[in-house]
């Protein structure tokens, strides 16, 4: 099997003539009728018995052509496409069987590769890493929203209803002098200030105490989704069952060992401070590699194939997919409720896959000319990081992510490392 020539026909695509020697075609012959020839039937033998030659005699010599194409292809097509100098990015596609039969096999075919890349100067990119620091603010919001989840709703006598209280109420609604559909609740709890009713229902509740029965009057919208009540005044009989409030806890040790496994106060302050701290350093550091991938991306120069964006799209939806499994949800039944189609989705991840595919490809140039080597031992610390987080044995890692993949991905990390470390302010 060979590859017999390479010839440039269009930007990214190679045309390659691909051959078998009579020798190699005849034994994928050979293998194909002993995979049929159980399922042969030739007048004066039992079925499966007649020989290949009596079977081609009887049907024709190339009645095996077709499926030893089959089983020959994909060998001499893979070796041909890994001893090509660029990675192909699809499928070879257009082939033309130019031979076929015992004088051996010629394909012509039609492959997309990736494109010759330049990257500008990566060495000195201006871009620094922001500086961290947490107040005392920020400790203080995140304890408030740490009191805030552990809050109580309690109720409260003898008080007159105030904005942020909740009030369980029973209402009904009359429009002209007659109650509508959907216009009556009882014991529903109504945090006042909330917006969940029309606007002045909630104000007029305010003033009011425990006990008290009393009418709301209000105007619906003009937009309002309802035409039947849109723009029309509307009055509501109103009883305030109850008036709640919500509690907070005190900040004090207590609170501290309820929270949190830290006996004190100070102790939660300080680990709120150093999670602050983490979110962000990783905010920071995002936002500095991002800037660092920018300028990459505007000193490049190639031309992208189409395949390339469109294959990174599919890897992305499908991870958008699992995301979607792991709530409950399936593809279908998002793009139905978010009111869209899956071509519309596809167009909304371009732009991230197309910088996605810029950047690999500029990573893999410069570990290309800075000579970056991934050693076994890099190698199998990365699949044994893989076995570990979703609890597999390294051969299993190993049999469903392809080596050399795993090898690529570790020398564009260390060349996105080599960037940013040659950064300057």
């Amino acid at each position: 099997m060979s590859l017999d020539s390479v010839k440039n026909v269009d930007t990214n695509v190679l045309e390659l003539v691909v051959s078998a020697t009579p020798e190699q075609f005849d034994a994928a012959c050979q293998k194909a009728y002993n995979k049929a020839k159980k399922k042969i039937t030739v007048p004066g033998f039992r079925k499966g018995k007649a020989t290949r030659r009596m079977v081609e005699r009887v049907y024709g010599e190339g009645v095996f052509y077709e499926d030893a194409l089959d089983i020959i292809y994909p060998e001499i097509v893979g070796e041909a496409i890994e001893s090509l100098d660029k990675k192909a990015i699809a499928a070879p596609y257009d082939l033309d069987v130019k031979k076929i039969g015992k004088e051996g096999l010629e394909l012509v075919m039609k492959v997309v590769v990736e494109p010759d890349v330049e990257v500008g100067e990566y060495k000195g990119i201006k871009a620094k890493k922001k500086a961290v620091r947490v107040s005392e603010k920020e400790i203080n919001e995140e304890l408030a929203k740490l009191q805030e989840r552990n809050s109580t709703i309690e109720p409260v006598e003898d008080k007159a209803a105030e904005d942020g209280d909740i009030c369980d109420i029973a209402f009904e609604g009359f429009v002209d002098g007659e109650a509508f559909d959907g216009g009556q609740a009882d014991n529903f709890d109504l945090t006042i200030g909330s917006g969940q009713f029309i606007p002045g229902f909630e104000d007029q509740i305010i003033g009011h105490k425990a006990g008290e029965e009393f009418d709301v009057v209000v105007t619906f919208p003009k937009d309002y989704g309802a035409e039947n009540l849109a723009g029309k005044e509307a009055t509501f009989k109103v009883v305030l069952h109850e008036v709640k409030q919500k509690v907070l806890p005190a900040l004090d040790d207590e609170f501290a060992k309820d929270v949190s496994e830290f006996d004190t106060l100070d102790e939660l302050k300080a680990d709120q401070k150093k999670q602050i701290k983490e979110r962000k350093q990783k905010e920071a550091e995002n936002d500095f590699e991002n800037a660092v991938i920018d300028a990459l991306i505007d000193g490049m120069k190639a031309e992208i194939p189409e395949q390339m964006i469109e294959s990174r799209i599919d890897e992305n939806l499908k991870q958008f997919e699992q995301n979607l499994q792991m709530q409950g949800l399936n593809l279908e039944t998002y793009v139905k409720y978010t009111g869209g189609d899956i071509s519309a989705l596809r167009e909304s991840l371009k732009p991230q896959s197309e910088r996605q595919v810029k950047i690999r490809l500029c990573l893999d140039k410069i570990a290309e000319l800075e000579k970056i080597e991934v050693s076994e031992e890099e190698i199998d610390a990365e699949i044994q990081k893989y076995a570990d987080a979703y609890k597999l044995e390294p051969e299993v890692v190993k049999a469903a992510i392809p080596v050399d993949d795993i090898k690529a991905d570790l020398a564009a990390e260390k060349a996105m490392q080599l960037v940013k470390d040659n950064c300057v302010a």
